[in-house]
């Protein structure tokens, strides 16, 4: 009897993709791209941030300098928050004007608040140096929360097409709405980079650039 010969190479390979990508498990697969949110919002970029899980989606209008944007992670405790933030001057949290979400102890719902985060030991709401509206947030599924505004980027930044930003998690949220810290080791140093608002990529300040993905 001759014996059989051996696959082609080509089959080979695909068996052995195949093989692969069954292993890959379903968390370890998802980016930006895959997610949706409850009213459909769409937008033209997203990023897998490459700090602390976390994700950006967003649109940019040059003609009226309009940033709409949503930012999904995952508290670092239950009860927890998450921001995004613009520094309009500097690299870090301190300066910046953000965006966080957390949920109502009392009812239990997802909403957002802005605040001016003049220094670390200054950390309350207050309104943003640029005008913000359409805040909106939600719970999801999966445990994280996303929040979403619509951001007029100041004149200067506009211009240079470029802005600073920062994102972090927390654990908890007192009874007077003040923000328990961050903790301040590892990712939570890390995340924090430019993000072109022409190109729609984003770089970190240690150099590495954020997986982009653009939605036709």
């Amino acid at each position: 009897m001759t014996p059989s010969s051996p696959p082609p190479l080509s089959s080979a390979v695909f068996i052995c993709i195949s093989f692969l990508a069954l292993m890959i498990s379903p968390s370890a697969a998802l980016t930006c791209s895959s997610q949706k949110f409850t009213e459909n919002q769409v937008y033209s970029n997203c990023l897998d941030l490459p700090y602390l899980s976390s994700y950006l989606h967003f649109s940019y209008n040059s003609s009226n300098t309009t940033l709409s944007i949503a930012f999904i992670a995952t508290p670092s405790k239950s009860g927890g928050w998450i921001a995004w933030a613009i520094n309009p001057k500097a690299t870090g949290m301190a300066g910046s004007q953000s965006l966080v979400g957390y949920k109502n102890s009392t009812t239990g719902s997802a909403q957002v608040h802005t605040f001016d985060i003049s220094s670390y030991s200054s950390i309350v709401a207050k309104d943003l140096s640029f005008e913000v509206w359409d805040k909106t947030a939600e719970s999801r599924s999966d445990g994280s929360l996303a929040i979403f505004a619509k951001i007029k980027v100041p004149a200067d930044l506009a211009a240079s097409g470029k802005i600073n930003q920062v994102w972090q998690l927390g654990p908890s949220v007192g009874t007077d709405g003040r923000l328990v810290p961050h903790a301040y080791v590892g990712d939570n140093l890390q995340s924090k980079g430019t993000l072109d608002l022409k190109s729609g990529q984003s770089s970190t300040s240690s150099g590495g650039d954020d997986r982009l993905k653009k939605k036709n």
